[in-house]
């Protein structure tokens, strides 16, 4: 395989920014195996969503929500990170990230070196279980099996239901979560798009902040995104994000 040559434009203001503001969608997983949610083949096209209010009242959507979580858990146990992944976590080595904002629940950046202080996970997380009741969070490994043995929902010691840490539909975002994401869209300087088609909201609201205030915004993504026709946009770039954003990244911090 050919490595692509640096984009130039790209390369420089990596270079020149300090307080970059990182917002990532499924294009930077797809390479490590995990479906795009709202690709042909994703999930989004093959089977309806449990609601979270139907999960804390019906035993049956408790099951159903486990049934596809056993289904996916493999894919995601298994999935490794990506250049793109390591390359951000590169970036954070370089000093220069001031959040990683990512709408991805498959905790690949997390696998990568992304500190926990340096990233959001918007839309939760596959990699870990929460307790509904005392918040507690564990590993889903040992919830998965005992589900696929007794086919019956895992509660917490406590007695609370346990769920994965993915935020459902009908279920709030975390508050904390859209304050540090609001924050670094107040003091970044320079915004990253890789991956996402900028669709969902109000996680995609979150670039757009930082564009108020007339902050450079880069977007990579193979196919169009909702915000290509964006006054603030200061770089698109089509094409497969694996292949643009980490030689552009090690052109600039080298």
């Amino acid at each position: 395989m050919v490595e692509s040559p640096p984009h130039p434009h790209l390369a420089k203001l990596l270079r020149g920014a300090d307080r970059i503001l990182v917002f990532t969608g499924a294009g930077i997983s797809t390479d490590s195996g995990i479906p795009d949610f709202r690709g042909p083949q994703g999930v989004w096209k093959t089977r309806q969503p449990v609601y979270f209010q139907d999960f804390l009242r019906s035993a049956e959507a408790r099951v159903e929500h486990w049934e596809f979580k056993l289904e996916s858990w493999p894919v995601i146990r298994d999935a490794r990170p990506t250049p793109t992944h390591r390359a951000i976590a590169a970036l954070e080595s370089a000093g220069k990230v001031e959040l990683v904002v990512t709408q991805n629940v498959d905790g690949l950046h997390a696998r990568a070196g992304t500190s926990a202080n340096r990233l959001v996970e918007i839309h939760g997380s596959n990699a870990e279980v929460v307790c509904l009741t005392c918040g507690e969070r564990s590993d889903p490994e040992s919830h998965m099996q005992a589900f696929e043995i007794t086919r019956k929902p895992p509660h917490c010691a406590c007695g609370g239901l346990l769920k994965t840490a993915t935020i459902s539909f009908g279920q709030d975002l975390v508050a904390d979560d859209l304050y540090r994401a609001s924050a670094a869209a107040e003091t970044c300087d320079l915004v990253l798009a890789l991956g996402s088609t900028l669709s969902v909201y109000p996680a995609a609201g979150v670039p757009l902040a930082a564009v108020a205030r007339n902050v450079p915004y880069v977007i990579i993504n193979r196919g169009a995104t909702e915000h290509d026709d964006r006054p603030g946009v200061t770089l698109r770039l089509d094409g497969d994000v694996q292949d643009l954003f980490p030689p552009a990244l090690e052109a600039a911090i080298r």
